[in-house]
Order: C-alpha cells, then structure tokens, then sequence
C-alpha cells in the first residue's frame, strides 16, 4: 500500500485542483457511462470551481488525496445529521492511482470521520451501470439498499443504486 496523505480542501487553489481532477476522471470514467453530453453538463452543474465553492459554503467537506508527488484524486463528504449519516457526495481516483491502496486509505479516512462527528453509517449513490465501482464499494462494506433515479435538469437523469454502510 503506497502512503497518502489526505488534504482539506479550504482555497481557492485547492479548489481548482479538485475541478482539474474531476474534468480528467469524469471524462475518462463516465462518457462511456453516460455520454459526453451529460458529462460535460454534471462537470459545470457540480464541479465548477463556482459549484464546488458553493458546495464548501453549504457544510461539503472536500478533500484531496496526495501521494507523495501528486493528487491522485478527491472526495466529498456531507453530514447529514437528521438522517444520522456522512452523505459520500463523490469519491475518485485517478487511472493511474486506481489498485494501489489509495481508495482504501480515503475510505478508512471517511469511516473515521463519519465516526468522529458521532454519525452512524456512510451513504453514497453510484451509477447502476457503473459496475467496477459497484464492486468496489461492495467490497468495502457497502450494501445496495435501492435504486433510485433523480432528475438533474436539463433533460438528464441520475440512475443509481443508494448504497449504506454503518460504521
């Protein structure tokens, strides 16, 4: 397992690493998923450096993870405290990162603080088509507990599975 260390994202620099993260994970992952068009609509809609500002504003924890040369992804968690869970709002790794334990590192991370801040299960939503990462989390712990789908505007759909795990 290769050593990571996990950054707060908390300015404006920070914030425009996470939104270059996210055009070059988004575009690699999901355009096959589900196509250029609404990638390129969910980038601006959800990973402007605007967006993601806002997001922080609203109570969004965002973090990066670094190895010792370079970002090799980001996460965003929420407490949500009414529901007694830590909302996974996204969690990527890069490509080259993916398999080296990095996932692993930020997940143990996210336990913890769903722990810290005394919330009960981790929850997250992923893409029903999306069935590396559906393995992934399953592996971690996670268990489908619906499907859901969710109007994001302009013509677009999010079709996934809510996933819990209790921590």
């Amino acid at each position: 397992m290769n050593a990571a260390l996990i950054l707060e994202v908390v300015n404006p620099l920070l914030i425009r690493r996470v939104c270059e993260l996210a055009e070059e994970i988004w575009r690699e992952h999901y355009t096959p998923i589900i196509g250029r068009e609404q990638v390129d609509y969910m980038l601006e809609k959800f990973q402007s450096e605007q967006s993601v500002a806002a997001q922080i504003q609203a109570g969004c924890l965002y973090y990066l993870v670094k190895n010792d040369q370079n970002d090799v992804g980001y996460f965003c968690v929420q407490p949500k405290r009414a529901s007694n869970e830590l909302f996974l709002s996204k969690f990527y790794i890069r490509a080259p990162a993916r398999g080296r334990g990095y996932g692993r590192i930020a997940q143990d991370f996210i336990e913890q603080l769903a722990r810290q801040k005394g919330l009960g299960k981790i929850m997250l939503t992923v893409n029903k088509h999306n069935e590396n990462s559906i393995k992934i989390y399953q592996k971690m712990g996670f268990e489908i507990t619906e499907a859901i789908v969710q109007d994001i505007g302009s013509g677009f759909f999010m079709d996934d599975y809510r996933m819990e795990k209790c921590c």
